[in-house]
């Protein structure tokens, strides 16, 4: 007998048309929502877990939405003219955006990174043709930023900055895609939204959204539970630049999370689930469930930023299997 999954896929093929599009740029956004099943064995029967694959975006992912908005409004007011370079800090899945979106779109990109970000990111970059200059990587994300203002002051006329932390349009693509996407695919029904906080665009303008169609939704942000953590694109707010576009007193909770919880999570997904993701998304799930397991009744969204195979040579994977052992013995996740 064939398993249910598959023949479901089977059915949904067979409505599938060939679509056309005129550039890559026209891919981003509508991905899918996926039910978490077997990692949420043991939840209330009357509570649901989803993810929204952010990795099916060209650029790989969830910056994919922030960086098209931003160039297309910095197009539209005329800051951004040919003959000017995109530049920006990032700490890797913006980069990739603005690099892929200004190739397409004709604009050269120059980007600020720390120097320890995973070997893909830099290598993803590369081959969109963007410039790099590389920041302290002790410093992290707000050393990138630090350095990126640096460049601009030296020759302002030269750059038009999207500058993600600060920009309205960050959240504002989430508020006119992401949210309505996740309102629709689960047919309003959604109680909890539940995402990481990076610049904080994603948990701002989905939620903005949210709590415009339903006041009861609760909005729950994610971030490291230290300053001193591994869970690369997450920001421990206390003790960073905090950026101008997120707004806490929007939040109806913040939960912290541990890095190893979240690298746990991270192999649960990939081993249980088929689903393989980066250290944010392990957060983020981590968080989902633990909120899940309070609940008699709910539908719960979260937000997988991008696919794991940017981390593949990062500590997230080194020894993985040793971890994952004894992540058995010491964390009940």
């Amino acid at each position: 007998m064939a398993h249910p999954t598959a023949a479901r896929w089977v059915a949904a093929e067979r409505l599938r048309e060939p679509k056309i599009i005129d550039s890559v740029i026209d891919l981003i956004g509508d991905t899918p929502l996926i039910e978490i099943r077997r990692i949420a064995e043991g939840i209330s029967p009357g509570v649901k877990i989803f993810a929204k694959l952010e990795g099916f975006n060209p650029g790989g992912s969830v910056k994919d939405r922030p960086a098209l908005k931003m160039i297309q409004e910095g197009i539209r007011s005329g800051k951004l003219t040919h003959g000017k370079t995109i530049i920006d800090s990032t700490s890797g899945n913006t980069g990739i955006a603005l690099a892929m979106i200004g190739r397409v779109l004709g604009y050269p990109v120059e980007l600020v990174m720390p120097a320890n970000v995973s070997v893909e990111r830099k290598r993803i970059i590369d081959a969109y043709g963007a410039k790099v200059t590389y920041s302290d990587p002790l410093e992290g994300s707000d050393g990138a930023i630090r350095l990126c203002r640096e460049i601009l002051h030296k020759n302002p006329e030269k750059y038009f900055k999207p500058d993600q932390y600060f920009n309205p349009m960050n959240p504002q693509a989430h508020y006119e895609t992401t949210g309505p996407e996740i309102y629709r695919q689960t047919d309003g029904r959604i109680t909890h939204f539940i995402a990481g906080i990076g610049t904080g665009g994603t948990i701002m303008g989905t939620g903005r959204y949210l709590k415009e169609k339903n006041p009861k939704i609760r909005v729950v942000a994610v971030e490291p539970d230290d300053a001193l953590h591994g869970l690369e694109g997450l920001k421990h707010m206390a003790t960073s630049i905090v950026p101008g576009i997120y707004h806490e007193n929007e939040l109806d909770e913040k939960f912290p999370a541990a890095t190893d919880d979240a690298y746990a999570m991270v192999y649960r997904l990939s081993q249980e689930e088929g689903i393989l993701v980066g250290q944010s998304s392990g957060a983020a799930m981590y968080a989902a469930l633990q909120i899940a397991r309070k609940l008699r009744s709910g539908v719960l969204v979260t937000v997988f930023p991008d696919f794991g195979d940017k981390y593949l040579t990062t500590n997230l994977w080194v020894g993985w299997r040793d971890r994952m052992a004894v992540g058995n013995l010491q964390f009940s996740i």
